[in-house]
């Protein structure tokens, strides 16, 4: 937790790698995490580099664990569960996995090929069933008429529950037919024509289109008969149910069969041979049902065999999978680095925290020692100018925070982190908008329950994006739903509702016991529909309440009018102490820098001016608190009105809040106006000075009282000058020092765009704070209505009925509760609270110039298997 308050001190470092151990240190410094590697061959392109076969060797065998995950998955079979972290395979075990990869792929590509075909025989010989047992009936109904199925100028449509539709006459191809009906198969053969049937199945969707182009192509020398199959049959290539129909084609001549054909080929229709008589008819339904049979039982010890394949895979492939992730990423890194003059060495650059030297020290000699090297791979520090990445460890507690501040910007190179300070101050300022005591329980359960099931696979493992964010910040929702309990307790509100816990302050009855000084009588009572409570009277208001507001304002009439008041002078009192902690945070950043002339420059004007205007504005709120009482508060003067006339130098204007006040108030004006060309021109005009005067010793800016510790300070210490405008001498060890050009109208600049904002956002950020009063005071709103118009209606019906009235009512009740007053309102909060943070609170310290540290490490490749279809 140290490096949570400011990132932890980096360093540039050379490793010199003996080219057969360098994989098993790569590995090992994978395991472990410490360093991030720079890229040593920037201008060469990546199909050129050194272990691009090696790469590509497990891309190939990527694609064969894909493979056969997809067809895992789709045979329903479970992944072995637990964590396993196998270590990455050596180089001469690569061609052994490749091997068993190839393998099991060709094995399961072949046993896959052969049961897909056995299917797709399957699934003809089931349709040509269909189609012998469909167009049999088709027969039947034009005997039991007397006509030959090819002697019948009608269409008929036979749907799948058996109904036949009324046969009516579509075309007349031969008028003669319909004087002679009786006319058989001799008189079609006597006028030349051949009669022939084709008969098939067809996707259900297509079959009205297939019929019309039937019609308009042959014109009317064919005849339709169709019928729905009743049950769904899987198709081969995709696996899904479709519907199909059987039909049966007659037709005239040799030409009109050509012509059909290339319509039924056209429609991706299944045609089957059509028998010439019962007896054929027989023989092939009995070949077919044999067929059938044969092919159940080949397809089931296919199925079989194919599913202890899987089986044998499914062991391995989770274990295959890590394995092959890893030995990439050791070829990516491999090729960031470069090789010496003799190509017996590799050189690697890397960024590793000051304190994992020694890690990385026995980590390199760890990799040495397993692969048997005769010289033992080193780590050199080594100088550098570039700033450093920024590293801050974190814990499952606080990532969430410290991704929060994240999401502005990673903080610059050991920068204040304001993570620890935003663990406290963000889920106190959303339980501020938010605060109620029954919200504040349901919200804190609901995150205890994720905390305390956090190592659920399920939990970890789901897929739904919504869930993983709030089980990722679920140590958030719990600090927030603690703090809303709190300001639940301060707000005395449950769920709209007051809760008199240790009795109310005042007293009703006093108001009667002294009628002598004007107070109430009984025959005011049917009169007045409001009175008022007068705390002056004796007995009436006997103290504060122990915890809160007391819960007879909730009873008042005038209680929004109060809480208003109440909210509003909290919200601008909570907003001032935020943003003065906020500049004084910046004061571990100049004193960490060795810039203490902004302390002077910068720090002091910045105090200066917040807390001479706005400062002062809570003293007067907290003033007005303990000097007037209730006896004398209408003699009170607007804290408004006050600060307003402070601006004016109207101090005569009304009464004083308090002796001495219109001097005092002249006196913080000028000193806030006289910080204001302080904070604009100091640090110009004292850099300038410095320029000016630097070249006495040749030392870099008065650094010459610096004990250099490090190099990377310095070089970050002069990064800070140059964001300023205040580059001065470049310094390199073993170089003479050169004087750079010193542009004091940019400093004066950017120090003027910075003067104009703080100025100006001292005024809006206090105002943004008012979003405190207006979100707590919306929320408290939406909850009385709520009950208002839900619960008491149910509440109200005081019969037997009532109570069975009251379930449903409640079940509403609780639902809106959870997703208008948790969800939809939680959220507003949570996002009113992340700006404030944001923009009030971390601009006064929090540059967030710098880059994250992002280390080479094995625990980060489990998070992208799904993501890349592996695992």
């Amino acid at each position: 937790m140290g490096s949570l308050f400011r990132g932890e001190e980096m360093c540039l470092a050379q490793l010199f790698l003996q080219s057969g151990s360098a994989y098993d240190c790569i590995s090992e410094l994978g395991e472990l995490g410490l360093v991030e590697f720079r890229d040593l061959n920037p201008s060469v392109n990546v199909f050129q580099r050194k272990f691009v076969n090696e790469i590509k060797k497990c891309e190939e065998m990527e694609r064969i664990l894909v493979y056969l995950l997809r067809e895992i998955k789709k045979a329903d079979i479970a992944l072995p569960e637990g964590e396993v972290n196998p270590v990455a395979p050596l180089p001469k075990h690569v061609m052994d996995i490749m091997e068993q990869l190839q393998r099991l792929e060709l094995e399961l590509s072949e046993v896959t090929r052969n049961k897909e075909k056995l299917q797709k025989n399957l699934l003809e010989l089931t349709e040509y069933t269909h189609m012998l047992r469909i167009t049999r009936n088709f027969v039947h109904r034009n005997a039991e008429v007397g006509l030959d199925p090819g002697a019948r100028g009608v269409l008929e449509h036979t749907g799948s529950a058996g109904r036949r539709e009324t046969a009516r006459p579509q075309y007349e191809e031969f008028p003669f037919l319909e004087k002679d009906v009786m006319m058989d198969y001799s008189s079609m053969q006597r006028l030349g024509a051949k009669l022939g049937f084709i008969s098939g199945l067809i996707q259900r969707p297509k079959i009205e289109a297939f019929e019309r182009m039937l019609w308009r192509v042959c014109k009317g020398y064919t005849i339709l008969s169709y019928a729905e199959i009743d049950e769904c049959l899987l198709d081969p290539y995709t696996g899904e149910p479709t519907r199909s129909v059987v039909f049966l084609i007659s037709y005239w001549g040799d030409q009109i069969g050509q012509k059909v054909k290339k319509i039924c080929d056209c429609y991706h229709c299944h045609l089957y041979p059509y028998p010439n008589n019962n007896e054929e008819r027989a023989d092939v339904v009995e070949g077919l049902r044999t067929r059938i049979q044969d092919l159940h039982t080949v397809l089931h010890r296919t199925e079989e065999y194919l599913r202890q394949v899987l089986n044998k895979a499914s062991e391995s492939v989770y274990t295959w999978g890590i394995q092959v992730k890893k030995m990439k990423a050791i070829y990516h890194i491999l090729n960031l680095c470069s090789f010496d003059v003799t190509n017996k060495c590799l050189i690697a650059e890397v960024w590793c925290p000051v304190n994992d030297l020694p890690a990385l020290r026995r980590a390199l000699e760890e990799g040495s020692r397993k692969s048997g090297a005769t010289v033992p791979s080193f780590v050199n520090r080594i100088p550098s100018s570039d700033t450093p990445p920024t590293l801050i460890r974190t814990n499952k507690f606080t990532s969430g925070f410290q991704n929060i501040v994240d999401a502005y910007g990673v903080a610059s190179y050991r920068e204040v982190n304001p993570a620890p300070y935003t663990i406290i101050t963000f889920p106190f300022l959303f339980a501020v908008m938010f605060g109620d005591l029954g919200h504040g329980i349901i919200m804190t359960l609901f995150a205890l329950w994720m905390v305390i099931y956090e190592n659920d696979r399920k939990l970890k493992k789901s897929r739904d994006e919504i869930w993983n964010t709030f089980f990722e910040g679920r140590y958030i929702i719990l600090m927030m739903g603690i703090f809303s309990v709190y300001t639940g307790f301060i707000y005395n509100d449950c769920f709209s509702k007051s809760l008199n816990l240790f009795g109310s302050g005042w007293n009703v009855s006093a108001m009667f016991k002294h009628s002598a000084q004007g107070p109430w009588d009984l025959n005011m009572l049917p009169s007045n529909r409001f009175l008022t409570l007068d705390p002056n009277i004796t007995g009436v208001f006997t103290g504060p309440y122990p915890l809160g507001i007391d819960p007879i304002w909730n009873l008042a009439s005038n209680k929004l009018t109060f809480l208003n008041s109440y909210k509003m002078k909290m919200s601008v009192i909570l907003g001032i102490i935020h943003m003065s902690f906020g500049i004084v945070l910046g004061v571990f950043n100049h004193l960490h820098f060795r810039r203490k002339y902004s302390l002077y420059l910068v720090f002091l004007p910045e105090l200066l001016f917040l807390l001479c205007l706005f400062g002062y504005l809570v003293f007067m709120i907290i003033y007005k608190w303990l000097a007037f009482t209730a006896r004398d508060s209408q003699k009170a003067p607007s804290i408004l009105i006050q600060f307003i006339n402070m601006f004016l130098m109207q101090g005569d204007a009304g009464q004083p809040l308090y002796p001495g006040q219109t001097g005092l108030q002249v006196f913080l004006v000028l000193v806030a106006l006289l910080s204001v060309p302080v904070l604009l021109a100091g640090k110009p005009l004292y850099l300038y000075w410095l320029h000016k005067g630097r070249n006495r010793m040749g030392m870099y800016r008065g650094y010459e009282r610096v004990r250099r510790s490090s190099e990377e300070e310095i070089s970050l210490m002069r990064a800070h000058d140059l964001e300023e405008g205040a580059s001065l001498d470049s310094h390199s060890s073993g170089s003479d020092e050169q004087s750079e050009e010193f542009d004091f109208g940019d400093v004066l600049l950017h120090q003027s765009i910075h003067t104009i904002e703080f100025c100006l956002g001292c005024i809006s950020n206090t105002a943004s704070y008012l979003r405190l009063w207006a979100l707590s005071l919306a929320h408290a709103q939406l909850s009385e209505v709520l009950w208002a118009m839900v619960m008491r209606v149910g509440l109200r019906v005081d019969t037997l009925v009532g109570v069975l009235f009251l379930v449903p009512v409640f079940s509403l009740f609780a639902v809106l509760t959870v997703f208008i007053l948790l969800v939809m309102e939680g959220l507003s909060a949570f996002l009113h609270a992340l700006r404030l943070h944001w923009v009030e609170f971390q601009n006064k310290f929090y540059s967030a110039a710098g880059t994250k540290f992002s280390p080479f490490a094995f625990s980060l490749l489990h998070s992208s298997f799904e993501n890349d279809g592996i695992l």
